[in-house]
């Protein structure tokens, strides 16, 4: 009996010892299996964030009403560098480009859109957003309240200035607004835009000369028809890269600051489309790249207008 008693007791301690010593074993594989487990969640979790803000933008995006369903058409003037115009390539060919037109290559991504782009000249521009003919107007607008009567305003996308802008030759003359503000004297400024009114309340006894392309403006400028003219700075940079005889003498003060996109008047889903993606753009250092590409495409060969109904460069 004794012996009976001490043989059930080493079995059971022999089977308590196999226990002990095969847990711990189990135990890692439990711990693994907890973590591999936890890994796929995570994963699975952010797959469907990932499917849910995809969702939502596509949900977004089927709200949002275009004139041409499911693109959106932009109106641009490509005749002001960096924001628009067309880069050359090596085979001579015209790109349109800018970060104007990247950013609304990036909103039109951002709203699952295709993009559409219209050029015409600036005033062209306000015309087609007031006739509604297009859904966006991107061509370094100033957030005018004039022009809340035809268009909506984005948020500001870009800050600029205001420059005035004559030849080297005319630099120690023209440099200042009394020196303009003169019946001889004559100043250009483009149709339509911020400019004009620029040059009306800043040169308003001057003989004021409003051309529709900014290109128009430094030709006369460059020919001795112009004396001086209100350009916005980047712009009046842009040019005096490519023509150095060109002289900026002024910064003019403005009260609206920085530009944005016009938006078809009345479409509240594309403008909350519009913000989202400027917002982001923004914020994730985008606008910035887009700046610094179109400023260094704009130092090489470009051309700055309307092409010729074949589609190339007008000479």
């Amino acid at each position: 009996m004794k012996k009976k008693m001490i043989a059930l007791s080493m079995a059971a301690c022999m089977a308590a010892s196999l226990t002990a010593c095969g847990g711990s074993k189990p135990a890692e594989t439990t711990a693994a299996a907890t973590e591999a487990a936890a890994e796929t969640t995570t994963a699975a979790a952010a797959e469907t964030s990932a499917e849910a803000a995809e969702t939502t933008a596509a949900e977004a995006a089927a709200e949002i009403e275009t004139v041409t369903p499911g693109k959106l058409t932009v109106a641009t003037s490509p005749d002001f560098a960096p924001y628009e115009f067309y880069a050359i390539g090596e085979d001579g060919s015209p790109k349109l480009a800018g970060f104007d037109m990247a950013l609304a290559q990036y909103i039109a991504d951002y709203l699952g859109l295709e993009l559409e782009v219209v050029t015409v000249d600036f005033d062209g521009v306000l015309t087609e957003l007031q006739t509604k003919s297009v859904d966006l107007g991107m061509a370094g607008l100033s957030p005018d309240p004039k022009r809340e009567a035809i268009m909506d305003f984005s948020d500001i996308y870009y800050t600029g200035g205001q420059s005035l802008v004559t030849t080297k030759a005319n630099e120690a003359v023209y440099n200042t607004f009394e020196a303009i503000n003169k019946p001889e004297v004559s100043v250009g400024a483009q149709t339509g835009s911020i400019q004009m009114d620029l040059a009306t309340t800043n040169s308003p006894d001057a003989d004021i000369v409003a051309l529709p392309k900014v290109t128009d403006i430094i030709s006369e400028l460059l020919t001795g028809k112009m004396d001086a003219a209100y350009i916005e700075t980047d712009v009046a940079v842009s040019y005096q890269k490519n023509y150095p005889d060109l002289a900026i003498v002024l910064d003019v003060p403005y009260d609206s600051e920085g530009s944005s996109v016009g938006v078809c008047k009345g479409n509240e889903a594309l403008l909350k489309g519009v913000n989202e993606a400027i917002a982001k753009a923004m914020s994730d250092g985008t606008m910035k790249q887009f700046v610094a590409d179109a400023n260094e495409q704009a130092s090489g060969e470009k051309y700055e207008g309307l092409l010729g109904a074949d589609g190339q460069v007008q000479q």
